[in-house]
């Protein structure tokens, strides 16, 4: 073909990764294309620039389709470009290009490489070109992949910060004005709302001063991992990457767990007619499978649930549960009542919500808001604009300030963990001397609903393991949630709170409550503390190990036993439980201790309130020696209470 024949379009690409690696912008292109043309003596026809668009396959890119397009009308014969890589860096679409060229008597001509297709050398060597091309972009894309894997686990988390987020220094972090409109929208999920009824709701409050809240905009939230703190890259892709505990979380694993697993059986107006107590906690011990719940109510208005598996034909009732539970769910409630429903949230808010985070955010706020005057002042917004904006922000700055407010009451309380400790022993006290009045206000297990019911089942109970004796559904083991109880195994460990064990009482089967080693200036305090409400007693006892006998030292042998210790930290001094003899702690009161209600004005803050540890006596007394031997025994089926 001769070169008067020759009419031109000049193709021009240019991504933001290609102009910072290597200079050439879309002018600088244009300039350099002129004068290749004008030095070879060809006919511009038109211009064509594709930018900010790599080269990858499957990328549409308007201009260069526009080129292919006009090829096709004979409006021009040759495409002129810098480099081949401009065209494409696929081996794959480049002999998908050679061959359209053929097909349509055009050529393509590149200023920089040498390439050049009116030749078969010309063809090889664009070839050779493109496949070196092609293994760059490859190992460029690795290396971004390794480098996105490395922010990402240094909590450098790409996109937009999401709701009750936001950055500081490039990591997310917790945006304490908005967390707790994060947390709400779990909380409502959970408890049966669907998200169209949350969306509806939050636009009838403004939350958030907002009234575009949609139903797409809460299942987001609810189906974002971020909120537990872990993060998926290339989620909607075929090989997405999960990363775990990259992000501070704002709901526990557990929370969002349950909510996928509500939104599975949730429609929009989904609302449950039924409470089954162990629901998703159940799996069939032939096929694994989850149960599935029935029940049944006879004429007598009383209904019976089941479990059942179709595929094994296995059916159970809940009864075979619920006598399993038993054996220790009143302890379970007892401690969820002290620990988790009033100590754990005030430690919870302490930590979750620090002084120092609260004030920063207010600082933050309150630096939002003069710059929304600043705007409003030099004309960026009307009148209403600006009212609307200022009244968001001020909502979020006295919110900030009632919650800092509660943080400060809280400190003032001056809680120690050793409180849950006291409040558990009073409790027992209370249950002994005051039993009447005790059942009055606390609340059994068999008086709670069944929706109570399965919602400390579900915030304790992770799964429960069946087996099958012949053809009958046993409870081979109940497991906890880790995330849940090891806050009261810590607790234990460091003393602050009891485990009731077995124990042959001479030769009559009982209970004692036990705790860990406390310093004694510690239990010194609690019963000092203690002495304020009641008439309790401290002495000693000695464990023998090779007798596995305890010899407690009472007054009276009507005493009941409060609460049993260590005296020294034999977890530290006797590792390999080595010693012959250890020496224990005994809190308790005797049952020829006059204690009448009828003498006490107010009763309430025996079952409401601790002793202030500002009030309490000066000294505690240790008692004479009278033994009785205790030894501890197993729990078991045939020695239960």
């Amino acid at each position: 073909m001769d070169n008067d024949k020759k009419k031109c379009g000049l193709y021009m690409r240019v991504s933001t990764e290609d102009q910072a690696r290597e200079g050439f912008s879309l002018p600088e292109q244009k300039e350099r294309l002129e004068a290749f043309c004008k030095f070879k003596g060809y006919e511009i026809i038109d211009y064509y620039q594709d930018a900010g668009i790599s080269a990858k396959t499957g990328n549409h890119r308007p201009e260069f389709e526009r080129l292919k397009e006009d090829i096709k009308s004979k409006k021009i014969n040759t495409i002129i470009s810098l480099k081949l890589d401009r065209i494409t860096r696929s081996i794959y679409d480049w002999e998908n290009l050679i061959t359209f060229l053929d097909e349509n008597d055009a050529y393509l001509d590149c200023a920089n490489d040498e390439v050049n297709t009116t030749t078969a050398n010309g063809k090889m060597i664009s070839r050779l070109l493109m496949s070196v091309s092609q293994n760059e972009i490859e190992r460029t894309s690795e290396r971004t992949k390794i480098g996105m894997a490395g922010a990402i686990k240094q909590g450098h988390i790409p996109h937009k910060a999401p709701l009750g987020y936001k950055r500081e220094d490039k990591k997310l972090v917790i945006d304490y004005s908005t967390k707790d409109v994060v947390v709400r929208i779990f909380n409502l999920y959970y408890e049966g709302y669907s998200y169209q009824k949350i969306s509806n709701l939050f636009n009838e409050e403004r939350v958030l001063g907002r009234e575009n809240w949609r139903d797409a905009t809460i299942l987001s939230v609810l189906e974002n991992e971020i909120y537990k703190g872990d993060f998926i890259h290339g989620k909607r892709t075929k090989h997405p990457t999960y990363y775990e505990n990259v992000a501070p979380a704002i709901i526990s694993k557990e929370m969002w767990e349950e909510c996928q697993v509500q939104k599975k059986k949730n429609s929009r107006s989904y609302k449950r007619t039924l409470t089954y107590l162990y629901l998703q906690k159940l799996k069939c011990p032939k096929c694994n499978r989850i149960l599935g719940g029935k029940a049944t109510t006879k004429k007598n208005n009383n209904t019976y649930y089941y479990y059942y598996c179709n595929d094994c034909k296995i059916e159970f009732k809940e009864k075979v549960i619920n006598d399993y539970f038993s054996q220790f769910i009143e302890e379970l409630v007892q401690y969820d009542s002290v620990v988790n429903q009033f100590f754990l949230p005030m430690l919870k808010q302490k930590f979750d919500e620090p002084k120092e985070q609260l004030q920063k955010e207010i600082i933050n706020q309150n630096n939002k808001l003069e710059r929304i005057k600043k705007a409003y002042i030099n004309g960026a917004f009307d009148v209403k604009e600006y009212k609307e904006e200022k009244h968001i922000v001020e909502k979020a700055i006295t919110e900030l300030e009632n919650k800092l407010n509660e943080t400060d009451t809280i400190e003032e309380l001056k809680f120690t963990p050793k409180d849950i400790l006291l409040k558990r022993d009073i409790d027992y006290i209370n249950k002994l001397m005051l039993n009447k009045e005790y059942q009055e206000r606390i609340k059994m297990w068999k008086y709670h609903t069944r929706e109570e019911q399965a919602d400390v089942i579900m915030r304790y109970v992770d799964d429960i393991e069946l087996a099958l004796v012949g053809k009958e559904v046993v409870v081979k083991q109940i497991n906890f949630r880790e995330s849940i109880c090891k806050p009261c195994q810590e607790l234990y460990d460091k003393g602050y709170i009891d485990t009731t064990k077995p124990m042959l009482l001479g030769n009559i089967l009982g209970s004692v409550r036990f705790s860990n080693y406390l310093p004694e200036e510690e239990f010194g305090e609690i019963i000092m503390r203690l002495q304020q409400y009641y008439d309790v007693h401290f002495t000693e006892a000695t464990y023998y190990l090779q007798k596995q006998m305890f010899y407690f030292n009472f007054v009276e042998n009507n005493s009941a036993i409060v609460r049993v210790f260590p005296l020294e930290d034999y977890y530290k001094l006797d590792p390999d439980n080595k010693m012959e003899t250890y020496r224990f702690g005994i809190i308790y009161i005797d049952g020829d201790d006059e204690f009448k209600v009828e003498d006490i004005e107010n009763i309430e803050p025996y079952f409401n309130a601790i002793p202030d540890v500002n009030d309490m006596a000066v000294t505690y007394k240790k008692d004479g020696q009278v033994e009785i031997d205790v030894k501890p025994v197993k729990f078991s089926e045939e020695n239960k209470e």
